[in-house]
């Protein structure tokens, strides 16, 4: 991977180094020298929310997990961990994580940073799972924040867009491990949803809904469900319309179905199942472009309607579009935060020019229903629409400029959408 790009390539940052160190100690040092530097994890943000006009620190060596709290079902890791690694620890030892998103490749801080969300109507997002954090903040100390009493907010920080400093080390919860057994249906009517929309949703642990939007349908929905006894889940004929896959399927319909986790109904450990890529494998289709809108969840089968009416333009752009339903949540920056939530996400062709003069469309179209956008990936919305968005923006800006008056962590960005 270019040092100076992110994953999907469509980004160059323009920080002048990069600092990698091997110590939270030496990330101390590093934080306490420089004049402005940002948190980067692995890269795969879409926009410029990582970048810096210095210097970035890579978190990539602070991978260890430093502990697990088995009599509070707690585990303790560094800012640079990806889900993968933390997953497969943690089944080893009989634990799992609430929700996880659809790669497994992303880092642990980066994900509840920008409010990376995963799946399900019982589920928050990535960032409801951290109890505690230790932030680096700009002399190079440590400040802790927690759920634990007198300890500073959680909420404000769990999804704090590297405004507050580095996440060095991170405690989450965690509940016994389970199994889930995965399987697809094809060829759902868009028109199930306005009458089905919350029994599809409440249907399974884990519901993702895939279209390519070039019919007023949905072409697969990917239904994960916890299972106890480890047989194998047969598969009705139907579910509301839509017919049960013979074959293992990927989102995008002329991908490789190996890249994705087990289907057909078999049973299989949660962090085989809950993301929908494999480790070892290219996540999603590669080099592409990513935006996603969260709307409140009474709200969403008009939205989707008023994407529909968008379709011509949207289809010859994307290669897949997923919808997914998330819990309330109460962290301050969450697209989340007050209520439940379903949010559309696109997977774009690497067009940007095409896509960015198609997003003021789509973002007109949501408009009437508050849409938030994902921190992370491409939008447009002036900061005058996005900022009123977020009721505790005001707090977070305030926190922010308290706890880093001279601005060492903040970039374009952050300037332009929170300060």
């Amino acid at each position: 991977m270019d040092q100076h790009r992110n994953w999907a390539g469509n980004y160059t940052y323009g920080a002048k180094e990069i600092h990698v160190p091997e110590t939270v100690e030496q990330a101390q040092e590093i934080v306490a020298a420089s004049v402005r530097i940002k948190a980067l994890g692995t890269r795969h943000s879409f926009n410029e929310i990582a970048d810096s006009a210095q210097s970035q620190i890579s978190l990539r060596k602070l991978d260890r997990i430093v502990a697990l709290d088995r009599e509070n079902g707690k585990v303790t890791v560094e800012g640079g961990v990806r889900y993968g690694e933390l997953c497969a620890y943690l089944h080893e030892h009989g634990y799992a994580l609430h929700n996880l998103a659809s790669l497994p490749h992303i880092s642990v801080a980066g994900a509840c940073a920008t409010a990376t969300h995963g799946s399900g109507d019982g589920n928050g997002n990535l960032a409801t799972a951290v109890h505690s954090m230790e932030v680096i903040q700009a002399d190079g100390q440590i400040v802790r924040y927690s759920r634990d009493k007198g300890d500073g907010d959680i909420a404000a920080a769990a999804v704090g867009l590297g405004a507050l400093g580095v996440a060095a080390r991170l405690t989450l919860n965690v509940s016994p491990a389970f199994e889930v057994s995965q399987i697809v249906y094809e060829n759902l009517p868009l028109s199930q949803l306005k009458i089905g929309l919350d029994d599809i949703f409440s249907s399974a642990y884990s519901v993702s809904l895939f279209t390519d939007w070039r019919r007023s349908a949905i072409n697969q929905v990917w239904l994960k469900r916890r299972v106890s006894d480890g047989e194998a889940t047969p598969a009705a004929p139907e579910f509301f319309g839509a017919a049960a896959a013979t074959r293992r399927m990927h989102p995008i319909s002329d991908m490789p179905a190996e890249n994705c986790n087990e289907q057909l109904g078999i049973p299989g450990p949660w962090h085989e199942r809950l993301s929908h890529f494999r480790l070892d494998f290219t996540p999603s289709a590669g080099e592409e472009l990513q935006s996603e809108y969260f709307v409140a969840r009474q709200d969403a089968y008009d939205t989707l309607c008023a994407i529909d009416r968008l379709r011509e333009r949207i289809a010859p752009l994307l290669f897949v579009s997923e919808i997914r339903s998330i819990a309330a949540d109460d962290l301050w920056m969450s697209p989340c935060y007050g209520q439940p939530s379903v949010a559309i996400h696109f997977t774009w062709k690497p067009e940007w020019e095409a896509v960015r003069q198609l997003l003021p469309l789509i973002e007109k179209e949501l408009a009437p229903f508050r849409a938030r956008p994902h921190w992370a990936k491409l939008f447009t919305l002036p900061p005058e629409q996005l900022q009123p968005l977020y009721e505790k923006l005001p707090d977070f800006r305030q926190l922010v400029l308290s706890r880093d008056p001279e601005g060492k962590f903040r970039n374009d960005f952050l300037n332009r959408y929170i300060l």
